[in-house]
């Protein structure tokens, strides 16, 4: 048993046996390299960690990015929508600034046109004025130049007169001569029949005198009622210039307040834009 031992022990070459160093070696570089490679796998876990969350914020940040976006969009859209509600607005008040021009453009032309009016109107009441004031001054000359009025004063100094006269011959009837009774009465039926036709004389002058009179009243009558007429004219083209004038300061007034608006719109506009 021990030959054979030997033998085999013998048999066996020197190069057949394991090289224990070389192995150890082999292990400890597998060893090295498997931690290397468990070293490189925690890098590539921490760098795919990182990129993971890396990845994770850039979403983050993207769907913030889109939100803000679309916030955005629509804070552009909303105010495209108020800049086109301005724009209208303002195309509006343009609008109601040229109609309140042409009216404001209207109301100057009527109130000339009413001045005009009132001037004429004024025109002539001075002209029928004067017209009735000749009449009146023609009036009083002719009654101070009527004749009648001279023959009446005449008249009433020969009824003097005659009273007078006949005054006389009632102190002559006194005497006893009968001629002069006679003549005395010849004389006071003629001065009765003079009384007479100088009373009749008196009544017609009377007469025309009163209707001269009526007629002197008539007109002034009918002055006074155009008179009248033309102060209530006067007082009416007065009223409606008045009116005129508040409006026309109205109708001012509201296109400034517009013109204003309009003005910090278009600054609105502006700052919008």
């Amino acid at each position: 048993m021990s030959g054979n031992r030997e033998w085999k022990s013998q048999s066996i070459p020197e190069e057949a046996k394991p090289d224990t160093s070389s192995l150890t070696d082999v292990v400890e570089q597998v060893a090295k390299q498997q931690q290397s490679q468990t070293s490189e796998i925690e890098k590539n876990k921490k760098v795919l960690l990182y990129l993971q969350n890396e990845l994770h914020e850039l979403e983050t940040q993207i769907a913030s990015v889109s939100a803000e976006s679309k916030e955005t969009e629509r804070q552009i859209y909303q105010q495209d929508a108020a800049i086109q509600n301005t724009k209208l607005q303002c195309g509006s008040l343009e609008s109601q600034i040229k109609s309140l021009h042409t009216e404001n453009v209207k109301l100057r032309f009527d109130i000339e046109a009413a001045q005009e009016d009132f001037e004429e109107h004024m025109i002539r009441y001075n002209e029928y004025y004067a017209k009735i004031k000749a009449h009146k001054d023609s009036l009083r000359e002719v009654e101070n130049k009527w004749s009648f009025m001279t023959e009446l004063e005449e008249k009433r100094d020969l009824v003097r007169k005659l009273k007078t006269m006949k005054e006389k011959l009632m102190q002559d009837l006194q005497s006893p001569e009968g001629n002069v009774m006679t003549q005395v009465q010849e004389d006071i039926i003629k001065l009765k029949d003079k009384i007479i036709t100088v009373k009749e004389s008196i009544n017609e002058k009377t007469c025309f005198l009163e209707e001269e009179k009526r007629t002197h009243e008539k007109l002034r009558k009918e002055i006074e009622v155009q008179h009248k007429r033309y102060e209530a004219i006067l007082k009416r083209l007065h009223c409606q210039v008045n009116k005129l004038q508040s409006n026309r300061r109205h109708w001012q007034w509201n296109i400034q307040q517009l013109e204003k608006t309009a003005v910090e719109l278009r600054k609105c506009i502006g700052t919008k834009d």
